[in-house]
């Protein structure tokens, strides 16, 4: 399964330079609104050091890591939701993503135009967060009507479901968004449909100066006060500092680079690692001599839905799954001194895969 995050963000907070930074892609990065027209994509290799090891070890002749698109979507203005500057290719873009990755100004810059005139990164995320509540209403607004004529005829299922329809409308009109609602799983059956926008995870990126990388400073902690009841995550980044680091090709130079800054890795790894977690993905891997890959699935998942990822045939006809521990395939070296040693498991259709697990499936179609 792939990851797509879309890259939100008022114009001028640092969204399309941070975009450029992480995917090496040069989208137009302009001190002016609206300089991203179409939705720019950029395919990042998701950084994993278990790959490494299991290269060292089995010697493939390929290497895949797994990838994250993201998405840098058009800028958004006050009148989105009722198609004001790009706001209908906006919200048609942003429905397309697993996640959101809401890029907030924290940081003061004379020479860069703020389209509101200051910087406030909590009025930049409620400016956005209000056009997508509203365009949420209209979505529920919509369904409700539909609804209620079956609910007033008598039938029991549509009264369930307009009580929760007019529940996540009475919390979006508070201007909350729907993720920080405590539905339950009717709730959520009963927009699942709607594919609410604010509905959808969100990791804000607080993008800062190269000087409060390490220190912080007060646009971070009125934006963390503001979203600590949201199921979101709060990841500090400074664009300028990925730009810089973006331009150096050996890993030596970049982990310099970063010693200098105080940091011990970069924020696109930081944001993969936020994305991954507030989505419960995990990774597990396949090691052959052919190649050794890693593959994204939710966490949870038990060992045929994960085989489903490489291939359908490979759930429809699953047999069984053999499966090997990083630390017991770096201490016997080989499969065949693993399984002689007793560390290879054999699973069955309910074994829940782990993170990091070296898996091989057997099937029969």
């Amino acid at each position: 399964m792939g990851l797509r995050c879309g890259i939100v963000g008022l114009p001028n907070v640092g969204k399309s330079t941070l975009f450029n930074a992480i995917s090496s892609a040069k989208a137009e990065s302009a001190n002016y609104p609206f300089c991203t027209i179409e939705p720019n994509v950029g395919v990042v290799t998701v950084p994993d050091e278990r790959l490494q090891i299991l290269e060292d070890l089995v010697h493939p002749e390929r290497v895949l890591p797994t990838i994250i698109e993201f998405v840098d979507i058009a800028g958004l203005v006050k009148g989105a939701s009722k198609g004001e500057g790009l706001g209908n290719k906006f919200l048609a873009n942003i429905r397309e993503v697993d996640a959101i990755i809401h890029v907030v100004r924290c940081f003061d810059d004379p020479n860069i135009v703020h389209v509101a005139g200051g910087v406030d990164p909590v009025f930049d995320k409620d400016v956005i967060d209000t056009e997508l509540q509203l365009k949420d209403l209209e979505s529920i607004d919509k369904k409700i009507s539909k609804v209620e004529r079956t609910a007033k005829a008598g039938d029991a299922k549509a009264k369930k479901e307009l009580a929760s329809l007019q529940a996540f409308k009475a919390h979006l009109e508070s201007g909350k968004n729907a993720r920080s609602f405590a539905a339950s799983e009717e709730d959520l059956e009963a927009v699942e449909d709607l594919q609410l926008l604010t509905l959808k995870p969100v990791v804000y990126v607080a993008n800062v100066d190269e000087a409060s990388i390490n220190t912080g400073n007060k646009y971070i902690e009125a934006l963390k006060e503001h979203v600590k009841d949201e199921n979101a995550q709060v990841v500090i980044i400074s664009a300028a500092i990925e730009a810089q680091i973006a331009e150096l090709t050996d890993p030596e130079e970049k982990e310099m680079f970063l010693a200098e800054y105080g940091l011990t890795e970069s924020g696109l790894n930081q944001l993969i690692r936020a994305s991954y977690s507030l989505l419960n993905l995990i990774t597990y891997f396949t090691a052959g001599v052919k190649e050794v890959r890693a593959w994204t699935i939710q966490k949870g998942w038990k060992a045929p839905q994960a085989a489903g990822v490489i291939h359908s045939d490979f759930e429809k006809g699953f047999i069984r799954a053999e499966v090997i521990k990083l630390p017991d395939y770096q201490e016997y070296k080989t499969e065949n001194k693993i399984k002689e040693a007793g560390r290879m498991a054999v699973e069955g259709k309910e074994y829940v895969v782990q993170d990091g697990d070296i898996m091989h499936f057997r099937f029969n179609v």
